[in-house]
């Protein structure tokens, strides 16, 4: 599992997923958090310290051996990363990272642990995001943290020598490890988070994949000496069984930490979306508001798709996770044709054609004219490169628009 973000209203669901697929299967299992447990747009979660998310991760070192590679949100609620990995080293958590304590020099985690499988030992590698903006940054004078390439070209394969069985866990993005992957030995696994996406890629006989975002899945993999076995993605719904260990809190921490004017519903939705078609209803919702003719918004702004019926604002601020600007920019039709081939990569495809980072986009009206207008937040504006491919665009705002009001006008009838 990875970016798991704070998902309260799947956290107790997938506690219950866990519990139920290593009891159903009667090998030994490994259990691996891929970064991003945590979530600092969930009021409930910063309002409780995390109580929901400390107690499902000391839950499951109690179904099978848990080993977790920390992330860029980790410290969204607990401050110091060092006191993070204290407190899951003494839930009976493994803790991996190639992050480093800048105020020590020494590494909040060690890189690579070993766990048992059975009779079996399995390696394990954790490599961190070095894009140090994605962090809290209140912390980031604390964090040094180097280019996954780089540290894997040093070290990866000392690292993973001698192993019965390998397992790199990165949470870097699918850019980053694409210089990882040539350099893992044949027969191994490699866990990708921090794009929010869920595929999988074969490598000969070494399997890559990305398990989702926000508590909606987990991805299951045999491990065998030879090399993983397919992969196998199980979706958690929202109207699956809870945790009975999870769920009385789950319900005090919402009614406690919630108030009243976040329960308030915002409107109804007519029917549930999934992520992509909510990332690209909103980039539609966007260019509307600003006259565009198409319209694009990042990622990872949005956590999880749009349910259907009431919509609080609480669970709106699960979907669309941050305010933002509207930016509006003048390109060529041919340049347009070009970001929207690059946009929506939530969709099958080879894995030298992702971009990690991207963009979901609508278009609202055809070629017309030599010149199209495009809309995009503030945070996409600024970060043009990773997410449109391009250095050059001229953004300017769009006075007294923001985003989640935008959103929530076009998704949500009154």
């Amino acid at each position: 599992m990875s970016d798991l973000h704070s998902a309260y209203e799947r956290t107790g669901q997938l506690l219950a997923a866990l519990e139920a697929e290593v009891a159903a299967q009667p090998v030994p299992h490994v259990i691996a958090i891929n970064g991003d447990a945590f979530e600092h747009g969930n009021v409930a979660a910063v309002r409780s310290g995390g109580a929901i998310d400390w107690a499902f991760l000391g839950e499951l070192p109690k179904i099978a051996p848990t080993v977790f590679n920390l992330g860029n949100h980790d410290n969204d609620i607990t401050a110091d990363l060092a006191d993070v990995v204290a407190r899951l080293r003494a839930l009976g958590l493994t803790v991996v990272s190639t992050i480093v304590d800048a105020r020590t020099g020494a590494p909040y985690a060690g890189a690579t642990a070993t766990l048992p499988l059975g009779a079996r030992r399995l390696r394990v590698v954790g490599v961190a995001t070095n894009s140090l903006n994605t962090y809290p940054a209140a912390s980031r004078p604390t964090l040094t943290i180097p280019a996954p390439g780089e540290w894997a070209k040093a070290n990866l394969a000392q690292a993973l020598a001698g192993a019965e069985l390998s397992m790199v866990m990165s949470h870097a993005g699918v850019a980053p490890d694409r210089d990882i992957l040539p350099l893992l030995p044949d027969g191994a696994l490699m866990v990708g988070g921090h794009n929010h996406l869920l595929f999988q890629h074969r490598q000969g006989r070494s399997l890559y994949v990305h398990t989702g975002s926000w508590s909606n899945a987990y991805t299951a993999v045999p491990l065998r000496m030879n090399g993983p076995g397919d992969a196998v993605s199980r979706q958690v719904a929202l109207d699956a069984p809870v945790s009975p260990g999870l769920a009385s809190l789950i319900a005090t921490v919402l009614t406690r930490d919630v108030t009243e004017q976040e329960r308030a519903i915002l409107g109804v939705s007519s029917r549930a979306l999934s992520l992509g078609d909510t990332g690209r209803a909103v980039a539609a919702a966007m260019a509307r508001a600003s006259e565009a003719d198409a319209g694009f918004i990042g990622h990872t702004t949005l956590g999880t798709g749009l349910p259907s019926g009431p919509v609080s604002r609480f669970a709106f601020d699960a979907v669309v996770r941050f305010e933002g600007k509207l930016m509006v920019a003048e390109v060529s039709r041919e340049r347009l044709a070009g970001f929207i081939a690059r946009a929506n990569q939530d969709r099958p495809m080879p894995l030298d054609q992702r971009s990690g980072d991207f963009l979901y986009g609508e278009t609202l009206r055809p070629a017309d004219g030599r010149l199209a207008r495009i809309v995009t937040t503030d945070w996409c504006a600024s970060n043009q490169a990773e997410y449109f491919g391009a250095t050059d665009l001229a953004f300017s705002e769009v006075p007294d628009v923001r985003l989640k009001s935008v959103a929530a006008k076009s998704l949500l009838a009154s």
